[in-house]
């Protein structure tokens, strides 16, 4: 990651993730790691419901922190499963512009 750069690509959050946290994600487990990042997805909500924008963005950047430890415990490349899922359109219809019904997922 470039210090003077203030972008970050996913690959390279991954990888400052794994170097800041991988000894104790790792400990915990798979398991452990997932209820901190369930947690951190209930404290979003929260705060999409009763905070500021800013507050907002920082429990954004702390549920996808908590995804990436998941990922590197598990030992799956998120801009690999990124690129593979969506690098070519929607899932469910293939298309850039999703146009799947509205009841449906994605």
């Amino acid at each position: 990651m470039s210090e003077t750069s203030p972008d970050i690509t996913l690959r390279e959050f991954q990888q400052l993730i794994r170097e800041m946290y991988f000894e104790k994600d790792a400990k915990r487990g798979i398991d452990g790691t997932f209820m901190w990042l369930i947690e951190e997805v209930g404290e979003l909500a929260g705060a999409l419901r009763e905070e500021t924008p800013e507050q907002q963005a920082a429990e954004f950047a702390d549920v996808l922190a908590w995804l990436a430890t998941i990922a590197n415990v598990a030992n799956i490349d998120l801009t690999a499963a990124v690129r593979e899922k969506y690098g070519t359109g929607c899932p469910g219809c293939g298309r850039l512009v999703c146009t799947c019904a509205k009841t449906e997922k994605p």
